[in-house]
């Protein structure tokens, strides 16, 4: 089992919220997500580690302004409570980052709180595998950070695109593990 150093490791759980992750997903539901979630977020705050929450919101003002084919991000705006954490999710010293497009270190400050605290290591989990999760940990490699997918704490639309990124994509920029194989050292 990896063992981490909880002085230099956080967990960043990706849009673990109302209008994310209550609709259908697979191959793992919402709620089994979350409940896994919530598992390893507690291990992570028993052991002194950080618990950075992710949250997507968007209005006509701040969404993405290039085109698609298929854009993922509604033109208007997103509802009211589409970013509210699933309930009895949010603890009082996570750190929370509200986000505005896929990935978590766009234009935000999580690259600023993850280094003062002295962070090498971020574990991610969270929805969607192929969107979120992937483009925060390209983002983290990039950025220089050993990066670890909690692959039993993601979900996405469909089966497929989950195993797609976490058999195909992910391993070239992270382990992937199962979160029962993050522990944390001793010393």
């Amino acid at each position: 089992m990896p063992t981490y150093d909880a002085r230099s490791t956080a967990l960043i759980l990706i849009d673990l919220q109302q209008g994310i992750a209550t609709d259908n997903k697979a191959p793992l539901t919402g709620a089994t997500v979350v409940e896994r979630a919530k598992n390893l977020a507690a291990r992570f705050r028993d052991a002194g580690a950080p618990v950075v929450l992710v949250h997507v919101a968007l209005d006509r003002h701040n969404g993405p302004s290039g085109a698609a084919d298929k854009p993922s991000l509604p033109a208007q705006g997103t509802p009211p409570g589409f970013e509210d954490f699933v309930e009895g999710f949010r603890q009082p010293d996570d750190l929370v980052v509200l986000k505005h497009h896929w990935g978590a270190f766009t234009g935000t400050d999580l690259d600023l709180l993850l280094r003062r605290r002295g962070i090498r290591t971020v574990v991610i989990g969270g929805i969607a595998t192929n969107m979120g999760v992937e483009s925060t940990a390209r983002s983290a490699w990039e950025l220089s950070y050993d990066v670890v997918i909690a692959e039993d704490v993601c979900s996405s639309m469909s089966a497929e695109w989950h195993r797609f990124s976490t058999e195909e994509i992910l391993p070239m920029i992270a382990r992937v593990v199962p979160a029962e194989a993050i522990g944390f050292d001793r010393g």
